[in-house]
């Protein structure tokens, strides 16, 4: 099986969805926040709007594997088991108190088990047969977490996406969401359809620390023509942007990156202000304070300077990716609405789109007003 994706709105085939599990339940007033969420979510509504997604999505030929599957599956193998654990339950990660009867916890789990341990977290009660000495432990209630729940394992576009023939993994900025890039480093590593799939890892198969070198997903667009666009905000680096553009060069997957500078807000990522949705079709947040600069990055032309990058300044966005896709001009679909409305919808994403293939886009806030996008494309 190959993978690779060359575009936002090439014909979809494969896709990575998780479908919301008890790590949405465990979202509470007093952790929403620090879960980097806006609200808490009704589970049972967010599971019947995710499943009528991911039925769409199979109706137009979509095949859809679900995140917590396939780790389930990777568990299964004690390699691949290890590794993963490792990673997670350490003494710099939980404390050298916590790591040992949290390891043995996960050992004694089976492979289902264990998935929900690591993506819903873990309660102190579910150590209540364990004698631990520790101040932390004495700190705790019996419902506080001693390993913290994944609510964002929705937002499978954040933690890894795919760029023509690889796969990169994020090292995410938030620490509420450093732990999913775990998983997904294990799945693309380990999983027997991943392990012969003839890709190339651009970052993050060994899960070594790479911040301040942190693009993330929701930032990143395929825009095909041999370019990839990436937002510059809140979650992404510039440093990241480069480092991730020398990779693609060198492999020759990339021949340019359109770096855009975000403001730094509720606008976390390129993709809650401008989506892809057909060959020459944008759709964009209308209120953006002034035109939104852009740079374009390119190998350097010294060849003694294997690593050496060009950096243009664009004059205009569109104009640039109007250029670089071959029309003459893009069209931007933007709303008539006054800035109050305008700015509520973009509070809930709601320029978030996913293109099943060229002509056909739909909305992929499938949980609630207040989430992101949710599916990580596996080839198109």
């Amino acid at each position: 099986m190959s993978f690779h994706v060359g575009s936002e709105i090439g014909r979809l085939r494969q896709v990575i969805l998780h479908r919301p599990g008890i790590e949405l339940r465990r979202l509470t007033p007093n952790n929403v926040k620090g879960l980097l969420f806006d609200d808490i979510l009704r589970v049972k509504r967010a599971r019947e709007e995710h499943d009528a997604f991911a039925q769409v999505l199979r109706d137009r030929g979509v095949r859809v594997h679900y995140f917590a599957e396939l780790l389930t599956e990777v568990l299964a193998n004690p390699a691949a088991r290890n590794w993963v654990l490792s990673r997670i339950l350490n003494d710099d990660t939980v404390g050298s108190s916590l790591a040992g009867p949290l390891r043995t916890l996960a050992d004694e789990a089976d492979n289902g088990r264990l998935a929900q341990y690591l993506i819903g977290g873990v309660l102190k009660s579910d150590l209540a047969g364990f004698t631990v000495n520790s101040l932390r432990w004495e700190l705790l209630g019996r419902d506080d977490f001693v390993l913290t729940p994944l609510p964002n394992h929705l937002f499978q576009r954040d933690n890894s996406t795919w760029k023509y023939g690889g796969v990169s993994v994020h090292p995410m900025a938030m620490p509420a969401r450093v732990r999913e890039s775990v998983h997904s480093a294990a799945v693309y590593t380990f999983h027997p359809m991943f392990a012969d799939g003839g890709f190339q890892f651009w970052s993050g198969g060994d899960h070594r620390p790479q911040q301040p070198a942190a693009p993330e997903g929701g930032d990143i667009h395929v825009l095909g023509h041999g370019t990839v666009m990436i937002g510059l905000g809140e979650r992404s680096t510039a440093t990241g942007v480069e480092k991730l553009s020398r990779c693609l060069f060198a492999a020759g997957a990339a021949e340019q990156v359109i770096a855009i500078e975000l403001p730094h807000s509720h606008a976390m990522h390129l993709d809650t202000v401008m989506t892809m949705i057909d060959r020459d079709t944008f759709v964009r947040y209308p209120y953006l304070q002034g035109a939104l600069r852009s740079w374009t990055v390119r190998p350097a032309a010294d060849p003694e300077d294997p690593d050496g990058l060009d950096v243009v300044s664009n004059d205009d966005l569109f104009a640039t990716i109007a250029e670089t896709i071959g029309v003459d001009k893009v069209t931007v679909l933007g709303t008539d609405e006054d800035i109050r409305a305008a700015q509520r919808e973009q509070w809930d994403h709601g320029t978030n789109f996913l293109a099943v293939e060229p002509g056909s886009s739909s909305a992929t806030s499938t949980t609630s007003p207040r989430t992101r996008s949710c599916a990580s494309t596996a080839s198109r």
